[in-house]
């Protein structure tokens, strides 16, 4: 399963490095949550609020593809 494609995959892991130095950098410790959560959707190509919402950012599925 597969919904977020690679340049959302290269934004949303700069997003979470961001959020980790400023999680770092600030007393504002959960920050490093929602890179967590970033990260996560990166490395494994699902975002649980684009199933909801039935978006798709550009990975393609196998019925999709023509021969």
């Amino acid at each position: 399963m597969c919904n977020v494609g690679k340049i959302d995959k290269i934004i949303r892991t700069v997003i979470a490095l961001a959020l980790f130095a400023a999680a770092f950098l600030t007393p504002y410790w959960w920050l490093s949550l929602f890179g967590i959560v970033a990260l996560l959707t990166a490395i494994f190509g699902f975002c649980p609020l684009y199933a909801l919402l039935g978006m798709n950012s550009g990975c393609e599925n196998k019925e999709n593809k023509e021969i």
